[in-house]
């Protein structure tokens, strides 16, 4: 399935005519507990429970879609308790930055939820006189928790997948603040289950800016793939219901522009496509660096 949220917090089924709205499915109580508390986003109590997902699909085929045209979508997983990144987790991006390590050497970095944005989104550039680029990602939901998991269990904790960009600006500050401007982690358009998605392993992906290809590359190009990542990552911290991995970029990062359109398109997910504006830009306060 493709689960989007759109409008006021609400879930629905995407499906060639439009999406079905399963809000009520899931607010509805269910046997056994789930493990994101009320109050969170329905996506990310959905995330928590099996038990409605699998109510989810017995009912929606049963339901009428609105057109994709009518509603907003918004960041499906809109609150996750963390973003974990990989850096350098692609051999052609190591080159172009003339990097020296790559995630064998760092690890990841967490970037802060409020940076999220949902498709049709606008990513704002805080300063004038920084370079600040795109960067294309694929990216995954955790379902079930995830503590000390091996790389042949971590795929089996995973809610489903979705595009994600992450937008950086260039300088010697730590990743995770260049990283975590409001704005500046662009998500979607949707989540796409692991029985639709198919083989992690093996998905193709395209970033375009104003119509020109950035960053085309494939998952299978990953150094560390994503089972391996998602394992790694919960020997460190334990991975929620709703947390999102991002699994890094390819070569081919650019810089952005005032008015910019970015559309980054990922096989068997979709489209994802937000603008980009220098409004209330100001020059930076910090000294730049390298990175």
């Amino acid at each position: 399935m493709r689960l989007a949220t759109f409008d006021d917090d609400r879930v629905g089924v995407v499906t060639e005519t439009g999406v079905v709205d399963v809000s009520d499915l899931i607010d509805r109580p269910v046997d056994g507990p789930i493990a994101a508390a009320p109050g969170t986003s329905r996506m990310r109590r959905l995330a928590a429970a099996p038990a409605l997902l699998a109510r989810i699909r017995h009912e929606f085929p049963a339901r009428s879609p609105r057109p994709l045209a009518d509603v907003t979508l918004q960041a499906p997983l809109p609150d996750p308790s963390k973003i974990v990144a990989a850096p350098v987790n692609y051999r052609d991006h190591k080159a172009e930055m003339r990097l020296k390590g790559d995630i064998n050497a760092m690890g990841f970095f967490l970037k802060a939820p409020t940076s999220l944005l949902g498709p049709g989104g606008q990513v704002r550039l805080p300063y004038t006189d920084r370079r600040i680029d795109h960067e294309a990602e694929f990216a995954v939901v955790i379902g079930a928790p995830a503590h000390h998991v091996s790389p042949d269990e971590a795929l089996g904790h995973v809610f489903g997948y979705t595009g994600l960009i992450d937008v950086t600006m260039r300088g010697g500050e730590e990743r995770s603040m260049r990283k975590s401007f409001d704005t500046f982690t662009p998500i979607g358009p949707w989540i796409v289950t692991p029985d639709e998605l198919g083989d992690p392993s093996d998905v193709g992906f395209t970033l375009w800016t104003n119509g020109t290809v950035r960053q085309k590359s494939n998952t299978a190009e990953l150094i560390w793939d994503v089972a391996r990542f998602v394992a790694f990552a919960s020997t460190v911290t334990t991975l929620l219901p709703g947390d999102v991995i991002s699994t890094g970029t390819p070569a081919g990062v650019s810089p952005l522009a005032d008015g910019d359109t970015v559309t980054l398109e990922i096989d068997r997910i979709g489209r994802l496509t937000v603008t980009v504006t220098a409004d209330g830009a100001v020059p930076c306060p910090l000294t730049p660096g390298e990175g």
